[in-house]
């Protein structure tokens, strides 16, 4: 006897052709889409015996991957249902087996028949920064175009079926000084001459969007911290245009006239320098020499040297007597010099629920005075990156906290500007950048967007769809929105109308709503 088999793929505007092979089921890969979150079992199809006469003497029988936990069959039907959730991501395609046996005598009327029900992807995953947030550096004055460093998002969906898994890069914050190549995620400097003695520290949000960065596409972010490196763009300055220093007329050769000192805004190795005497008429009388290094007070207190004096004329008759020269030690003390405060980071990131309730620490910074005394160190915030005063900072602990609600729908990102100051010398003043990124909570209800105005003919058939509504919410939660509809209460007893709910499709979203579909349907005729 032959079997048919027929698959009625959900959601697809397909179908299979049934055909007949001798001694064999019908089969071909079927195609049922994931996360299937209906109240229903998802009908996947139907198997059918030519000697099956509808009096329940033949009974269908599954077997193979998910057999009787996945998937079921309705053993006088031949209905074939899935039970669980699919998701692709965790096993793409299932192998199962068929056959009918007589019900009485468990005689198979057909021998088993192999079939593949292949999982059909969604977009259910949002793309992943696995290496965030990242911390690069690029010199300063870099040209446009400059390469500074390539983030690299991952989609857990399938990259071989529509574009679920088709990654748009694109930057939130930190225009207009870099950009991020769309397809490569190449961060790259936009803007020309960027000076790092005005300002050293950058914060870049990325985001990587699936779709192609569709609306309605998944996206997740990451940040960049990025920090000018130092170039040789700083010629030395001298304090004074015009130094006047005397020295008495019986100075022995070698003593020191006065000190001139040059400053240069770059730094390391770009800040060293040597002196010398270029024109005048005392260049044969008078010569300058240059610190080899800088000192620090910190680093070596103190230097110790061996200096040798020695004839420069000696008679040879006199050489076995002594070796004309001596030597002394000479110790030279470092003063101490007052620096500002140090942090103990370069810059701080910090995450933070919008529900966080008001007076939640965030973070405790902390730094510490740099010089032997150790000074009390003291903290503050930058009104001009607190504009709104969403934060306070104690004072002496360095503990950042909230002092108003926050809401990631009117603004994701804070970058605000700790100091510290030293207790006895306020001129003494350090800075950092905190970042801090708002997660989102489901705070927000969903609302239809916009009123409708439906006409509907009289004569209208039943099943007939007459109008589609959609829904937003500015919520954007990690396992995506899951819209229910449903009439309203006064309008559940009215015979004439019906909605088909989407049965809890996933419409997640980033930072734009994607609109959920529904469908009004006639239950009968209007009289």
């Amino acid at each position: 006897m032959l079997l048919d088999l027929f698959l009625w793929l959900i959601l697809m505007a397909a179908s299979v052709l049934r055909r007949r092979v001798k001694r064999g089921w019908v089969w071909n890969q079927f195609f049922v889409l994931e996360e299937y979150m209906g109240l229903e079992p998802l009908y996947i199809g139907k198997l059918h015996s030519d000697m099956d006469k509808g009096d329940g003497s033949i009974r269908y029988i599954l077997m193979g991957e998910g057999a009787g936990t996945t998937f079921t069959i309705d053993d006088s039907t031949g209905d074939i249902h899935a039970i669980q959730r699919l998701d692709r991501e965790f096993k793409s395609q299932y192998v199962l087996r068929a056959q009918a046996r007589n019900r009485l005598t468990d005689r198979p009327l057909e021998p088993e028949s192999e079939f593949i029900v292949k999982i059909q992807d969604i977009n259910d995953n949002e793309p992943r920064f696995e290496d965030g947030p990242y911390v690069a550096s690029v010199p300063e004055m870099s040209k446009i175009g400059t390469s500074v460093i390539q983030v690299t998002a991952t989609d857990a969906d399938d990259p071989t079926y529509g574009n679920s898994a088709r990654v748009i890069y694109s930057i939130l914050e930190g225009q207009p000084y870099f950009s991020v190549d769309a397809k490569t995620g190449v961060v790259r400097v936009s803007l020309a001459d960027m000076d790092r003695e005005i300002r050293e520290n950058y914060t870049v949000v990325i985001q990587a969007k699936d779709m192609g960065g569709q609306l309605g596409g998944l996206a997740g972010t990451t940040t960049v911290n990025i920090t000018l490196s130092d170039i040789n763009d700083n010629p030395p300055t001298f304090d004074q245009r015009l130094y006047q220093m005397s020295v008495p007329e019986s100075a022995p050769v070698g003593t020191v006239v006065g000190r001139i000192w040059a400053s240069d805004r770059d730094t390391g190795v770009n800040a060293h320098m040597r002196y010398s005497i270029v024109d005048g008429d005392g260049r044969d009388t008078f010569d300058i020499s240059t610190d080899p290094a800088p000192l620090d007070f910190e680093t070596k207190l103190s230097y110790t040297l061996k200096v040798e004096g020695a004839n420069t004329v000696v008679d040879p008759a006199s050489r076995h007597r002594a070796s004309f020269r001596d030597v002394t030690i000479v110790h030279v003390s470092i003063e101490d010099v007052d620096e500002p405060p140090v942090f103990d980071l370069p810059e701080y990131y910090v995450e933070l629920p919008e529900d966080a309730e008001i007076g939640t620490v965030l973070k405790a910074v902390s730094a510490r005075d740099p010089d032997a005394a150790n000074h009390t160190v003291r903290y503050s915030i930058d009104k001009g990156s607190d504009l709104e005063k969403f934060f306070y900072i104690e004072l002496t602990t360095g503990a950042l906290m909230t002092v108003r609600a926050l809401d990631r729908e009117e603004l994701g990102w804070h970058n605000i500007t700790v100091l510290a100051m030293e207790m006895n010398n306020p001129t003494k003043i350090s800075s950092v950048s905190v970042a801090i990124k708002v997660l989102d909570v489901n705070d927000n209800a969903p609302t239809l967007s916009h009123y409708l105005e439906t006409f509907v003919c009289e004569n209208a058939k039943a099943g007939q769809l007459i109008q589609a509504v959609t829904a937003l919410d500015p919520d954007d939660p990690l396992g995506g929105h899951r819209f229910h509809y449903s009439l309203a209460p006064e309008a559940q007893n009215n015979p004439n109308f019906t909605l088909r709910d989407n049965q809890g499709i996933d419409t997640r979203h980033q930072y734009h709503p994607l609109l959920e579909h529904n469908r009004i349907k006639l239950n009968s005729h209007l009289n």
